[in-house]
């Protein structure tokens, strides 16, 4: 991993994410891990989340504040926190 996504196969993006490491862990190892279980193995060898250290200059605060106002509760009421199948209900109807 000291060689990046690149060396991997992954020139478009240099970002390390939990699918890439699981993928990198199966190639080498021939072990499947969850993304859950990447994280956890990652964490208890002392990696940590890199985030960055300030906000990008580009950020327009007023518009993430009307996102969050107008366009995140329409995506909000769209989402199930539970559902008994893998298919919407309106699919099982007959």
């Amino acid at each position: 991993m000291n060689h990046g996504p690149a060396a991997h196969g992954d020139a478009d993006d240099q970002r390390w994410t939990l699918g890439r490491v699981a993928g990198l862990i199966r190639r080498l190892f021939g072990i499947d891990y969850t993304l859950p279980g990447v994280s956890l193995l990652l964490r208890r060898n002392g990696w940590s989340v890199q985030a960055p250290g300030r906000r990008a200059i580009e950020r327009d605060d007023h518009a993430v504040q009307v996102w969050k106002e107008q366009a995140w509760p329409q995506v909000e009421s769209l989402r199930r926190t539970w559902a008994p199948g893998s298919r919407p209900a309106e699919w099982c109807k007959s």
